[in-house]
C-alpha cells in the first residue's frame, strides 16, 4: 500500500481533519483543510538553541560506546576481518539509509519514537517495542559506564593496580606483568597464560573468577557505589531538558578523539601491532556464508549509530523544520564509521601485542571474547606507557565515562521525549527521577560477577532480535505504508532536494529484504551467549518485547468505525489529520504543495533538458 500524492489523512481519535474523500467526490481544498486542523499543542515543544548542538548531540548519541566499548569486542568474537567486511557492506546498505530515514521522519513530523507513528497508527506498537530495547540497553550502559568509573579511580593508585601481577591471582594461571617490569611469579607450562590486566578485571573489579560453576553472586559494593553516582549525575544532567544536554554535547563529541587518537599513535607502534592490526584487516571470504556474522553486523550497525532505538527520531523532532539533515546524516555515518575502525584497529594492535609477548598467535587464547575485552586490552597497554601511565590511564577512564554517558543520556531522552509527547503535562523532573532510580535499581543486576554473562544473554534476547525485527517494521510502516513516492515528496518539501534511486532502492527493497534473511537465518543458526543456558526465558524476553507490535494494531483497528475489517485495516494504515509539519503555517504550505506536487527531476535529466534548449536554439539561430 505505498502513498499516493494525497497525504490520505484519516480522522484523529480526537478529532481533526476529515477522513479522504471517497473515489470520485470532490477533495477538500488545502485553505479548507486547513481551518479543521488541530490547534497547536498547549506546551510549546523545546528547539536545539542551534544547529551544531543537534549535530554534536547526534554525535555523543551514535558515535559513543557502541563504537569503542562494543565493536572491537564483537569484531574479535567474530574473527576480526571476518567481520569488518560485512559490517562496512551493513553500514552502506542498511546503516546509512535507515539512519536518514529516521532523521527525515522526526524532523518533519516534530515527533518522539512513538508519537512518529502517527504517519500509520496501525505500527505505533514499534515504537513501544523500542521502548523496550532502549531500556534494556540503557541499564547495562550505565553499568558499563560504572566499571569505567571504578577503573578511573583506581587509575590514581601509582603504580597502576593491574600493571603487575598479585599472588591471589595466581591460582590455576601463570600470570604476566601487564607492565614488563617487576618481578614475575614461576610459570607452571601446565597451565594457561592470562596478563594481570585480565586478572585483575575478572578478580578484583568484577569478581566473576572468583566464581564457582552455578554461582551467580552479589552486586560489588564498589560498583554499586559507581553505578550510584552515575545515575545522579545522569538525572541532574537530564532535569536541564534538551536544550540543557545540547551544551554539554560539544564536550562529549569532541573530547574522546583527543584521547582515542592520541592512544592510537602510542598502540600503533607497539611490538605485536602490526600482526594484530593484519589480523583485523584481512578478510576472510568463506565467512560471508556464516549467518552469524551477518547477524552481529546488523546489530553492531544499530548499536555504532544508534538506530531502531528511537534516540535519531528523537533528537530530530527538536530540529527546526528546514534544518539540513541530509548534510548531518552523512557526516555522523562517515565518522562513525571511522570511529568504529579507529577503535577496531588500536584494540587489535594490543591484541598483537599480547600475542606477542605470550608468544601465542591464536588470539582467542591470548585474551576472552566477552564484554569486559575494553576493560583488558585498554589496562594493558596504559600499563606499558614509559612517561606518565597514570595521567594516560585517567584520560582514557574518563574519554569511556563521557562516550557512554553521551550515549546514554541520548537514549534516557529518546524514552522521554515519547512520554513527553503521549503526556506532555507530565512534570519533566519527576519523570526523570523516576527513571534514575528503576535504571539504578535494575542496574544492580549487572555490577554482580555474573554481569558480563548477563549482559550478554539479555543483549542477545531482548537487544539485537527485537531490533532487527522491529527494524523490519519500521521500514514496512515508513516506506510501504506510507509509501516512497510520500516520502521523497515530504524530503523535496522540507529539504528542496530530490531522493536520489539508490536511497528509494534501499528503503523500499534492498534493506528490509536483507533484514528479513538476516533475522531468519539468525533465529535459526545463531549461536546463543555462553553462560547461560536459560533459552526458554530467553526467548519469552523476546517475545515479551515484541507484543506492543499486534496489541497496538488491534487497538487502532478496533478504534475505526469502518463497515467492514478490511476497510479497518486500511484506515488504521493512514496518517492521522495532524500528520505533517508542527507549524500551523508550515503545515499550510505543505497542503498546497501536496495537492500541487511535482517530482524534481535528477540532474541528468534537467543537463538533458539544457543540452537539448541548447541544440534547438543553435539550429533556429543557424
Amino acid at each position: 500500500m505505498s502513498g499516493t500524492d494525497n497525504p490520505g489523512f484519516v480522522t484523529s481519535d480526537d478529532g481533526g481533519l476529515p477522513a479522504q474523500p471517497p473515489n470520485g467526490a470532490k477533495p477538500t481544498s488545502p485553505s479548507t483543510q486547513l481551518e479543521k486542523l488541530e490547534k497547536p499543542p498547549a506546551v510549546e515543544r523545546e528547539k536545539w538553541d542551534k544547529g551544531v548542538e543537534f549535530l554534536m548531540s547526534c554525535i555523543a548519541l551514535s558515535v559513543g560506546l557502541g563504537n569503542v566499548w562494543k565493536f572491537p569486542s564483537t569484531a574479535f568474537r567474530n574473527g576480526g576481518g571476518a567481520f569488518v567486511i560485512p559490517y562496512l557492506i551493513v553500514l552502506l546498505v542498511v546503516g546509512r539509509p535507515i539512519y536518514y530515514l529516521e532523521m527525515m521522519m522526526g524532523q518533519f513530523s516534530s515527533r518522539g519514537s512513538v508519537k512518529v507513528y502517527d504517519v500509520s497508527p496501525i505500527m505505533r506498537g514499534i515504537g513501544i517495542a523500542q521502548m523496550v530495547s532502549i531500556c534494556v540497553v540503557i541499564v547495562y550502559y550505565a553499568a558499563t559506564i560504572a566499571t569505567a568509573i571504578r577503573f578511573f579511580i583506581a587509575s590514581f593508585g601509582s603504580p597502576l593496580p593491574w600493571a603487575s601481577c598479585d599472588v591471589s591471582w595466581t591460582g590455576g594461571f601463570n600470570c604476566v606483568n601487564s607492565s614488563n617490569t617487576g618481578p614475575t611469579p614461576a610459570f607452571n607450562n601446565s597451565l594457561p597464560v592470562k596478563t594481570s590486566a585480565e586478572l585483575y578485571y575478572t578478580h578484583s573489579v568484577t569478581g566473576e573468577g572468583l566464581l564457582t560453576a552455578g554461582e551467580f553472586g552479589a552486586p560489588d559494593w564498589k560498583l554499586t557505589l559507581c553505578l550510584l553516582f552515575i545515575w545522579v549525575a545522569m538525572t541532574i544532567m537530564m532535569v536541564k531538558g534538551i536544550r540543557g544536554s545540547g551544551k554539554v554535547a560539544y564536550f562529549l563529541a569532541l573530547f574522546p578523539y583527543v584521547v582515542l587518537i592520541s592512544f592510537a599513535i602510542y598502540a600503533f607502534t607497539l611490538e605485536g601491532a602490526g600482526q594484530g592490526l593484519k589480523y583485523f584487516i584481512t578478510p576472510d571470504w568463506d565467512q560471508l556464508l556464516n549467518a552469524d556474522v551477518w547477524k552481529e553486523a546488523v546489530s553492531q550497525c544499530f548499536f555504532s549509530l544508534s538506530i531502531c532505538f528511537g534516540g535519531v527520531i528523537a533528537f530530530s523532532s527538536y530540529n527546526s523544520f528546514s534544518n539540513n539533515i541530509y548534510r548531518d546524516a552523512m557526516i555522523i555515518s562517515w565518522l562513525d564509521t571511522f570511529t568504529s575502525l579507529l577503535s577496531g584497529a588500536l584494540v587489535f594492535s594490543i591484541i598483537g601485542h599480547l600475542g606477542h609477548l605470550t608468544n601465542e598467535t591464536d588470539y582467542t587464547k591470548v585474551v576472552k571474547p566477552g564484554s569486559g575485552l575494553t576493560f583488558i586490552t585498554y589496562p594493558d597497554a596504559l600499563a606499558k606507557f614509559e612517561h606518565v601511565p597514570n595521567l594516560f590511564a585517567l584520560l582514557f577512564f574518563f574519554m569511556l565515562l563521557t562516550l557512554g554517558v553521551g550515549s546514554c543520556t541520548g537514549l534516557i531522552n529518546s524514552v522521554l521525549t515519547a512520554l513527553h509527547d503521549s503526556m506532555p503535562r507530565l512534570k519533566s523532573w519527576k519523570t526523570v527521577v523516576t527513571i534514575g532510580v528503576l535504571g539504578f535499581a535494575l542496574g544492580l543486576l549487572f555490577v554482580t560477577p555474573s554481569g558480563s554473562k548477563m549482559l550478554d544473554y539479555f543483549d542477545y534476547y531482548g537487544v539485537q532480535f527485537v531490533t532487527l525485527t522491529s527494524a523490519i517494521f519500521e521500514l514496512f510502516a515508513f516506506c510501504w505504508l506510507y509509501g516512497i513516492r510520500n516520502l521523497t515528496r515530504d524530503i523535496q518539501f522540507m529539504l528542496k532536494r530530490r531522493t536520489g534511486f539508490l536511497w528509494r532502492f534501499c528503503w523500499k527493497l534492498l534493506t528490509p529484504a536483507m533484514l528479513i534473511v538476516v533475522l531468519i537465518i539468525g533465529l535459526v543458526k545463531s549461536q546463543r551467549p555462553q553462560g547461560i543456558d536459560d533459552v526458554y526465558h530467553g526467548w519469552c524476553i523476546y517475545v515479551g518485547a515484541l507484543v506492543p507490535i499486534p496489541v497496538w494494531a488491534w487497538f487502532a483497528i478496533r478504534k475505526r468505525n469502518e463497515s467492514s475489517l478490511k476497510k479497518r485495516i486500511v484506515a488504521a494504515s493512514k496518517p492521522l489529520s495532524d500528520w505533517g509539519p508542527e507549524s500551523l503555517e508550515v503545515r499550510k504550505q505543505y497542503l498546497e504543495f501536496c495537492s500541487n506536487y511535482q517530482p524534481m527531476d535528477s540532474r541528468w535529466t534537467r543537463l538533458r533538458r539544457v543540452l537539448h534548449r541548447n541544440d534547438k536554439t543553435y539550429r533556429v539561430s543557424v
